[in-house]
Parts: C-alpha cells; structure tokens; sequence
C-alpha cells in the first residue's frame, strides 16, 4: 500500500501545471527583460547593421575612427572623397597631416583624428605587414583605438566577436532600459556582458543604435511609438 500512494503522489504532482511566472514588468531585473527586449528590437529592426562603408579593414578602421562625435552620413561623405585620394595604406601613412586634416575637417575633431588614423597606417605598416589586426590585444595597440573602435572593426571586418560596441546610442538606451547605472562605456559593456548571451553582442550595437536614431532620440524620446514602453522604467506612458 505505501509503494502504491507513492506512485499516486508522484503522478499527480507530475500532472500538476508549472508555476507561471509573473507578467514581466519594467521594475523586473535586466537578465528577465533583456530576452524580450533584444526579441521586440530584433522584429523591429530586421536591417540592422553598420551604416558606414567600407571595402577594406582599414577603411573600416579609418571610418570609425573618424564617426566619432559625427554621424555616419556625414562620414560617408568625407570617405566617398578620402578612399579615392589615398587608395593605399601607405598613402596615409605617408599624407601631409595638415592636408589630410582639411580631408576630414567635416567630421570634427579633425586634429585628434588625424593623428590617429596617420599613426594607425604608420603603425599597421611597421608592425603588423600592412595588415590590420584581428584580436582585440592587437588592436588596442593602435593610436586612437579603444574597445569601442576595435569591437566595431573585429566584427564589421572579420566576423571577430570580442565584447559589445558601445557607442552614445548604446550607452544612454541601455541606461533609460535601466541594464547598467554606468556611463563610462567600458563599464556599460562590462555591465550588458554579464546576462547578454555572446551570440547576441553583435547585433545589439546596431539594434539599439536604430532604437536611438528613429524612436529613443535623445532630446525627446518617442514613448508612445516605442515597442518597449511597458517594460521600460525610463517610458514617460
């Protein structure tokens, strides 16, 4: 008889239905509500990815390098001109800074950028045969290279998958989303690495930059046209 009401216990709570889980809410911990922010953004935004053009790594470093503090169109357009003029890796790291700073001078911060990128090519050239790294170490080794830069290069130009890019739009949604308290975008990627799955780092740069450019602006955020106003502690509805 005791083997006997065993089995019947053990089959009813068997049958029992599983506890269900609350309704997700935006007080909910970022490791709950991230799954279901990346799904709504990813549904969201089926395109995106780098608007920056390129043909080369370098290209790719040069133009992220020069995105800073600037919007990708307006780089796009200095680089239409620059790719032309200096079509070779040598070519920068040969160029006349003053010159190649009236190149850029579109993109702000010209003089910083310059010294950046002229040393890069000379850089690349002396250390690593004219070819630019694929390992984050190696990269971080260039002049005006942080992990933003390099995670953006590793994995437009090579497919490398490193850490998370975190740019203005990625830093100032993943607070407003409440992910991270952080501002300092090294610790806003060290944060997001924690409950991100790797395969999604990648995808989320440009999913979230998206976000930020047509509906999380930063002046005036739309809430009301946002998919992840419930579940956002930042959403003014």
């Amino acid at each position: 008889m005791p083997a006997v009401g065993a089995k019947a216990a053990a089959g009813s709570a068997a049958s029992a239905p599983a506890k269900r889980r609350g309704r997700l809410t935006r007080w909910d911990p970022p490791e709950r509500r991230f799954p279901v922010i990346y799904r709504r953004l990813d549904r969201e935004y089926p395109e995106a990815k780098t608007a920056l053009t390129f043909s080369t790594p370098y290209e790719m470093l040069f133009a992220t390098i020069m995105s800073a503090q600037c919007t990708d169109a307006m780089v796009n357009k200095v680089t239409a001109k620059l790719f032309t003029k200096y079509p070779r890796l040598e070519d920068y790291a040969a160029a006349d800074p003053a010159e190649f700073e009236r190149d850029i001078k579109q993109t702000g911060f010209f003089r910083m950028k310059t010294k950046a990128i002229l040393g890069s090519a000379r850089r690349l050239l002396d250390v690593y045969g004219g070819v630019v790294p694929n390992t984050m170490p190696e990269m971080l080794t260039l002049p005006g290279v942080a992990r933003k830069t390099a995670n953006v290069v590793l994995g437009n130009a090579y497919g490398v998958v490193e850490g998370i890019a975190v740019d203005t739009h990625v830093g100032r949604l993943s607070r407003k989303l409440g992910l991270t308290a952080e501002k300092d975008p090294e610790k806003v990627e060290r944060d997001l690495m924690v409950f991100v799955p790797k395969s999604k780092w990648f995808r989320l740069t440009y999913l979230f930059i998206e976000h930020g450019r047509k509906v999380c602006k930063a002046p005036k955020p739309l809430c009301a046209d946002c998919v992840l106003n419930d579940i956002c502690p930042s959403s003014l509805v």
